[in-house]
């Protein structure tokens, strides 16, 4: 049985609960359940009555007929037999981060937050995952911890590569995954487009998608183990779920397009390599449309545009790119290699 029922049914059984409860009937450590009692505290779930020896908790006392119901949420959950469908609706009940929420907003957080959530709990293996979330006057928030292998890392090993930012940039295409059998790849894609902000940070790097500033780019921060992720929605965005969807997919409804920001590939540097272009192409074949985005990029050499534009698009006829925000240098070399 999840701890935080546990905690709720022996109340509403014997009229309070105690840590001392919580460690004969889990085992686990004084603190962990001192821990987890303050959290459900913190959120209004429960209330602290007395001090030391006298302390327990007990449900909040009613105002009329219903229980005042928290707008923020923090649990610390242990990573066995979770399922993020169940843990959201929880949230819902026992909380009002959701009350006259607009619906485009309540569907968008509700796919964003089980999808990340989902992630941590198939794919860092980490024993626990620590879950906030919240409504303030102007957006709904998120954050996701794991202090499992770390996101990019996993990357790294599982497709083999050498660094952290070749994994960052696998992430960006959309379709990547390490569980290929249990997941498309879309996850982390779509509500990367979809929030106002977010952020993803693991090992010594911390990745950003601003929508609002219509940026997307790479930090290096303290070293971290495991994965943290933040999402934050405006609660007056217009965006809707289904939009986003059809942009993104295909009469047939598959995840058929995703975009490609060159710039992120390597930073202070020509374009010239014919290495170059593969690192920017490798697994875009899953795709039938590219938009390659050139925004800060002054220009591209031969080698690099013949390989883009004429090697890989000869072999792979099916797939369109779009070229976006490419000054004239560029336009250049790319209509040399398509001639």
């Amino acid at each position: 049985m999840e701890l935080r029922t546990l905690i709720l049914n022996t109340i509403k059984k014997q009229g309070q609960v105690t840590t001392a409860d919580i460690v004969g009937q889990t085992g686990y450590s004084r603190a962990y359940a001192q821990r987890f009692l303050k959290n459900l505290a913190d959120e209004g779930a429960i209330v602290l009555i007395g001090k030391a020896n006298q302390a327990h908790y007990i449900i909040p006392s009613k105002k009329g007929t219903s229980i005042e119901k928290p707008l923020r949420i923090h649990r610390i959950m242990l990573n066995k037999d979770l399922a993020e469908d169940k843990v959201l609706r929880q949230i819902k009940e026992e909380s009002a981060i959701f009350r006259d929420v607009a619906a485009n907003i309540s569907s968008i957080v509700d796919y964003a937050f089980t999808e990340m959530l989902n992630n941590a709990i198939e794919h860092s293996i980490s024993e626990k995952i620590d879950v906030v979330i919240m409504k303030t006057v102007t957006d709904i928030r998120f954050t996701v911890t794991d202090q499992g292998v770390g996101i990019f890392n996993n990357i790294v090993k599982i497709k083999r590569l050498h660094t952290t930012i070749e994994a960052i940039q696998d992430l960006l295409k959309g379709k990547e995954t390490t569980a290929l059998d249990a997941h498309s790849g879309k996850g982390i894609f779509f509500t990367s487009k979809v929030a106002d902000l977010l952020t993803i940070k693991s090992f010594e790097k911390k990745l950003v998608f601003d929508n609002v500033g219509q940026d997307i780019y790479i930090k290096d921060v303290q070293s971290v183990k495991g994965t943290k992720v933040d999402f934050v929605l405006g609660l007056k965005s217009k965006k809707k779920l289904a939009d986003l969807f059809n942009k993104y997919t295909d009469d047939s409804f598959q995840f058929s397009k995703t975009g490609v920001k060159v710039k992120l590939y390597h930073q202070d540097v020509d374009y010239v390599s014919r290495s170059q272009a593969r690192r920017i192409l490798a697994g875009l074949e899953k795709f039938k449309t590219i938009d390659l985005d050139f925004k800060e990029v002054k220009t591209i050499g031969q080698a690099f545009a013949d390989e883009v534009f004429r090697i890989w698009q000869s072999g792979h006829k099916n797939v369109k790119f779009v070229v976006k925000n490419a000054n004239e240098n560029i336009m250049l070399m790319i209509k040399r290699a398509q001639s």
